[in-house]
């Protein structure tokens, strides 16, 4: 059973999908949001691909170097093995943060033993195989360029012999060998030895990272690899956060619930983002808060709830027609028409990332008062739209609601920014604002509540459940100890849990009843059950959802309920930074002692 078998690797510039037996199947060139250049995940003939198929394989095992980005597929083949380390490099070039990281794609083969034989298939499709795309080998590289419509082109440089990337023939793998793709043109002579070094100063780079990572008691591996993953869907170029590295990956196979996630919604993002600056990453705060300063420069302007990585605000969604889609799951969608969309959630979440910076850093005068600026334009839009329907955090296309997490955020703006007014001597605007914050609080208690369910409910005056209001006790909102809450969290888990995975909400959307399980929303009820003091429940419940990632700890968007197999987007961030939240919960608990907590997780 295929259940996104894949690993990721990338340099916050792009990254690629490589199969458990060590295809490149995703890839864009030279950014995240650019046309692929090898896509067979969503079209086996069409999409492109580069392959590695030894004569006589017995097996194949794959794993990262611990603590890295760096993929080895390891091949064990009956005349010998080798392995493949893939990579996208990454390292600094000097002291004030400068970085090298181009639009490359290194394969390092490393000969362990015998001379295997094995067969390399390198097809390219450029501009998603629209156009027909030919490979011509010119001096030291294979060039593929399009043959019609717009121009686009690729390089690719190795030690093999350049006559045998076509699949026709085998090649003897005796000594280290390297390929480079590479969205330029070289100007420097690659060799096996250049590749290597590229290679080591990537791993010490990400070592470095990972070892600036915050250590916690238990899960710290699982915590770090989660981390690993972050950091590879930030784009360092504007500080913007992806939400996952794919497009059109079906929530369910067969069916048309199939996105293009390679944008930064707000909402994931300053998610991602509180939970990196919790494990020490400060940078990618201070980045993504420079890229909210640069995409709201003036006054009047009004945020989306999505914007492209480089701040693109028109995301005009259209369909690729010619690709047949993951598992024939039509159709393949690029841009994502939700940008369109208003959902009041967003400026909760994004106002508790500031609140965050300003609480724990020092920042520039001129940052402090353009992120103090942003903070009264988003509570003048708060107190103008709190009692307004939106589309909601599932972004309903068809149908505006009062959603119950909708005013929970609207709630947390204000009372974050609240805060920040406390925490810069702004008495005025921390009167002002309290009485806002206590007549959302009141209407929210009044029309979420509903005594048949006894529960907060997903909307005003409806009787349906949705696991994005367990964040109401996260946000400050309720207290876990609050009767009402323990009672919507038991609903909630009642309602919505299914062979021990969570619906967002079982009422129909725009396409039916959803079929799977949205990963992140089991996250929140683990995280919600030990809260409430349901600790070895939760923990067990953990220990079983963790087992779900695939063989390297990744996540995708959504669980099938019956098999288990990973669906939807993938890597997902928004799976990943509830894994870490999560187990950062049950980390810091008062169990304290290592042994003690251990002793209680098994």
């Amino acid at each position: 059973m295929d259940t996104l078998d894949y690993g990721i690797v990338g340099n916050c510039r792009s990254a690629a999908l490589i199969s458990k037996d060590g295809a490149i199947e995703w890839l864009c060139l030279p950014q995240f949001n650019s046309s692929s250049v090898f896509a067979s995940i969503l079209d086996k003939e069409k999409g492109g691909i580069f392959s590695v198929t030894p004569k006589y394989l017995e097996r194949t095992t794959q794993h990262y170097i611990p603590r890295t980005n760096i993929l080895v597929t390891r091949f064990h083949c009956l005349d010998g093995v080798f392995e493949v380390h893939d990579f996208m490099p990454r390292y600094r070039i000097d002291k004030n943060d400068v970085y090298y990281t181009p639009p490359d794609l290194v394969r390092y083969f490393k000969h362990i033993v015998g001379d295997p034989e094995i067969t390399l298939l390198y097809k390219p499709k450029l501009e998603y195989g629209i156009p027909e795309t030919k490979n011509v080998i010119e001096h030291d590289y294979i060039k593929a360029s399009t043959v019609k419509g717009p121009y686009d082109s690729l390089y690719m440089y190795s030690s093999i012999d350049l006559t045998a990337f076509d699949g026709s023939k085998t090649v003897k793998l005796m000594n280290d060998e390297f390929c480079l793709i590479s969205y330029n043109q070289k100007l420097l002579h690659q060799d096996v030895r250049r590749s290597m070094l590229k290679l080591e100063r990537t791993k010490v780079y990400w070592l470095n990272w990972a070892e600036r990572t915050t250590s916690f008691k238990v899960f710290q591996e699982e915590i770090i690899r989660s981390a690993l993953t972050l950091k590879m869907l930030s784009f360092d170029k504007s500080g913007a956060i992806l939400a996952a590295l794919t497009t059109s990956l079906p929530e369910t196979i067969g069916e048309e619930r199939n996105w293009d996630y390679r944008f930064c919604w707000i909402r994931d993002a300053s998610m991602v983002v509180k939970i990196m600056t919790s494990l020490g990453h400060t940078r990618m705060a201070r980045h993504y808060l420079n890229f909210i300063i640069d995409i709201l420069p003036e006054k009047d302007e009004k945020m989306q709830i999505m914007y492209g990585i480089r701040g693109e605000k028109k995301l005009t969604e259209q369909t690729l027609g010619h690709l047949s889609g993951y598992e024939n799951s039509y159709p393949v969608r690029i841009g994502n028409a939700a940008y369109k969309q208003k959902q009041n959630d967003i400026y909760g979440i994004l106002l508790d990332v500031i609140y965050q910076h300003f609480e724990l850093y020092t920042t520039s005068l001129e940052h402090s008062e353009e992120l103090w600026t942003i903070v009264r334009n988003v509570i003048k839009v708060v107190a103008n739209n709190w009692q307004k329907p939106d589309r909601g955090i599932w972004e309903i296309r068809s149908e505006n609601k009062h959603f119950t997490f909708s005013k929970v955020l609207c709630w947390a703006a204000v009372d974050r920014a609240v805060k920040i007014a406390g925490l810069l001597k702004r008495d005025m605007y921390v009167e002002k604002w309290s009485k806002l914050r206590d007549k959302i609080d009141e209407d929210i208690h009044k029309n979420a509540w509903s005594e048949t369910k006894q529960a907060f409910t997903q909307a005003y005056g409806s009787e349906d459940l949705d696991a994005s209001v367990l964040l109401m006790e996260s946000y400050g909102f309720i207290s876990a100890t609050d009767q009402r809450f323990v009672n919507t969290v038991l609903a909630i888990q009642k309602e919505l849990e299914h062979n021990g995975l969570m619906f967002r909400y079982r009422n129909q959307d725009d396409f039916g009843t959803p079929k799977s399980a949205f990963t992140i929303c089991s996250f929140w009820l683990i995280n919600s059950l030990y809260k409430i003091g349901r600790k070895k429940e939760a923990i067990h419940k953990f220990k079983t959802l963790i087992s779900y990632s695939n063989h390297l700890g990744l996540f995708s968007e959504d669980l099938d309920f019956e098999t288990k197999r990973m669906l939807g987007n993938f890597p997902q961030a928004y799976s990943h930074l509830a894994l870490i939240e999560t187990a950062i919960t049950i980390s810091d608990s008062e169990i304290t002692d290592e042994e003690e907590i251990m002793e209680f997780i098994n």
